[in-house]
């Protein structure tokens, strides 16, 4: 029976290369089909923006289709492989290893039939002995081909080339944002407005008692045909310029305002404006340092920013104003500085003749 023992090992290894072969072939249709799962899943998010209760279904959804392709594809084989679950017996083994070698017919089938009779005469014993000897050149291990799967490499191919085109038209963002919002099924998420609002001042300061202009540009790929601002619980229209361009003045503001705009029921953040004070100027004097060829003497004018001075003279501006004021003071030359919180500030030129 030592010839028989021999093709019982060989069945044995051909077992078990067969599942190797089952765990690779596993391997790339979990990987292929759970991804092209996986990005279906974020597709339709993408193109849907699900409430909460509907992507968690669709989470739910994917967890158990990923969780099913993992069991069927991976674990199965696993547990197959290593004993923990019983798979195929000698006799359909026997079986896939007859379609592969014509020359082991039914012979490997007929051997494993006659171990198994209940009567077991040297004559049956010295047949098996003798049919056993017959297939034990013939490589069992052999009708696995680890190579016959790279046929299932093209259903891999589907997922990456997905991806990679999603890289290379500079479209990849909605496979990140996607994700974030299925992985926090609970979180809500709102849609993106189709366009937003920019505000073109410098800067949000009006001077009190002088009307305001507010500049507001859209950008996006829609142009709404109509602004609204509201500010003070009220509403009131800008006026469209055409090209996406706003403007609203504000009529002689009188205190720092909060508005916010709308349009298409796409609200801005909020945004403010402050109103600065006209400021009182306590005192002024413009101290005049002319220079040695006018051989006059130095001298201060009170109340009073402009004057005719000599070339190279250098003039220094002294202010103060009350405590609460700002103010800005500019020189016909682009001179200009600030003060505020009743400090006395103090700014000084040379001025020469171009």
């Amino acid at each position: 029976m030592r010839d028989f023992n021999i093709i019982i090992s060989k069945l044995e290894l051909f077992i078990k290369k067969y599942y190797v072969n089952e765990l690779l072939k596993g391997l790339i249709l979990f990987f292929a089909i759970g991804l092209l799962y996986f990005l279906l899943t974020l597709f339709i998010e993408y193109m849907l923006w699900l409430s909460t209760s509907a992507r968690t279904v669709l989470f739910v959804c994917f967890v158990i289709v990923e969780l099913g392709l993992f069991v069927k594809f991976i674990l199965m084989p696993l547990l197959h492989l290593f004993k923990l679950r019983k798979g195929i017996d000698y006799e359909k083994a026997s079986a896939l290893i007859g379609r592969h070698f014509n020359e082991v017919n039914d012979k490997l089938l007929n051997i494993l039939q006659l171990n198994q009779s209940s009567e077991q005469s040297d004559l049956l014993l010295a047949s098996i002995d003798q049919k056993s000897k017959d297939l034990t050149p013939v490589p069992f291990t052999s009708a696995i081909d680890f190579k016959s799967n790279v046929k299932y490499l093209k259903y891999a191919a589907i997922p990456l080339a997905i991806i990679l085109l999603s890289w290379v038209s500079g479209k990849f963002e909605w496979f990140s944002t996607s994700y974030e919002r299925v992985v926090n099924y609970k979180t809500a998420y709102e849609p993106p407005a189709p366009f937003q609002f920019f505000v073109g001042n410098t800067a949000l300061e009006a001077i009190e008692g002088k009307n305001f202009l507010l500049q507001v540009t859209t950008v996006g790929d829609v142009v709404p045909e109509t602004v609204q601002i509201e500010f003070n619980n009220q509403s009131y229209f800008l006026q469209n310029l055409g090209g996406g361009k706003f403007q609203y003045e504000f009529q002689l503001p009188k205190a720092t305002t909060e508005f916010v705009l709308v349009a298409n029921e796409v609200r801005s953040k909020p945004y403010v404006l402050n109103v600065l004070n006209t400021p009182n100027i306590l005192n002024f004097e413009m101290l005049l340092d002319y220079p040695s060829y006018t051989k006059k003497q130095d001298e201060t004018i009170k109340s009073s920013g402009s004057a005719i001075i000599p070339e190279g003279t250098r003039v220094t501006w002294k202010a103060k104003t009350k405590a609460t004021d700002k103010v800005k003071i500019y020189a016909t030359d682009t001179i200009n500085f600030e003060a505020s919180d009743g400090d006395t500030f103090k700014a000084s030129r040379q001025l020469f003749s171009n």
